[in-house]
């Protein structure tokens, strides 16, 4: 019978020791659902395992063949830029490995029923949901086509949940941030204001996301406010990696490329196309100059390999 291919889990990376480690449980778990194949999982950015440390415990297990999966909801530069080009640097240190690629999680019906029970964790019992108005809060993206994927999480969990709306805001590189995401919600004429963080696990812009919500709040006792929690590990979270990792191995990927600034010119962002992609980091994560360990990798802007 033929070794099914390892499974790859890549990471955004972040400071937050409690977020890291959150990653690397999840990774663990998926380990113990799946003993028939080798699990392992890494970060691009800012905390410990790199990507490259991953793909060198597959090949020690034995693996030649992998399929990576984006521990990622949307699909923005390191999405479309930096794992690539991770996994083509890694190709060249492991000569003979071979790879398929697998799409973000998305907006996938599981997750919305994962965000549907962190309001209703959040929400007071007497509130009626059709007096409740939704702040879905992204990580935020210099890609427009990323930032437009939070508003489709938006509406999608908006359709048939009865919420007064969905508006949507960025806690970092995208407007509207959180205060005028609020600002918004209260001139809509909100008085219930549930702030749900569009995040996988803790880190250090979740927590920013609900501090600026509090701080919103003391300046606003008008409009009742409540913080949701992030997704969490959840098993619906367990099972889609599963299935973007099936997904990957059948060489099923429909990535969505219609509005993508790498290959289609929109408006102040021509200059994109084409352009290859360059491993970067995300200046708003931590506060600090970062210097990353990627350095003139450039890799071709491509869904598959």
């Amino acid at each position: 019978m033929t070794t099914p291919p390892a499974l790859l889990i890549a990471g955004h990376g972040t400071r937050d020791d409690a977020g890291a480690e959150a990653f690397r449980d999840f990774v663990r778990e998926l380990g113990r659902r799946h003993p028939e194949l080798p699990v392992a999982g890494g970060f691009i950015e800012l905390s410990p395992p790199p990507l490259g440390e991953a793909v060198t415990e597959l090949v020690e297990r034995g693996a030649r063949r992998f399929a990576a999966v984006p521990l990622m909801l949307v699909s923005a530069g390191h999405a479309k830029g930096d794992i690539p080009a991770a996994l083509a640097r890694e190709k060249e240190r492991h000569p003979g490995i071979t790879y398929t690629y697998g799409r973000p999680l998305g907006p996938h019906p599981a997750l919305l029923r994962v965000l549907e029970r962190r309001l209703a964790e959040a929400v007071d019992p007497s509130w009626d949901p059709s007096e409740v108005t939704v702040l879905l809060v992204g990580r935020g993206s210099t890609d427009p086509d990323a930032n437009a994927e939070v508003f489709k999480a938006a509406r999608l969990l908006w359709e048939g949940r009865g919420y007064a709306a969905v508006e949507t805001a960025f806690v970092s590189l995208a407007a509207p941030d959180v205060p005028s995401g609020l600002d918004r919600c209260a001139r809509l004429g909100a008085r219930r204001v549930v702030v749900l963080p569009y995040f996988l696990f803790t880190g250090i812009l979740p927590d920013r996301v609900r501090q600026q919500t509090e701080e919103w709040a003391a300046a606003h006792p008008e409009t009742g406010v409540r913080s949701a929690d992030v997704i969490g590990p959840e098993p619906e979270l367990l099972d889609l990696v599963w299935e973007r990792y099936e997904e990957a191995v059948k060489g099923d990927l429909r990535m969505n490329c219609d509005s993508c600034v790498y290959r289609i010119a929109l408006p102040g962002f021509e200059d994109k196309v084409g352009l290859p992609q360059q491993p970067h980091f995300h200046p708003d994560d931590d506060g600090h100059h970062h210097h990353g360990h990627h350095h003139g990798h450039g890799h071709s802007h491509s869904h598959a390999h």
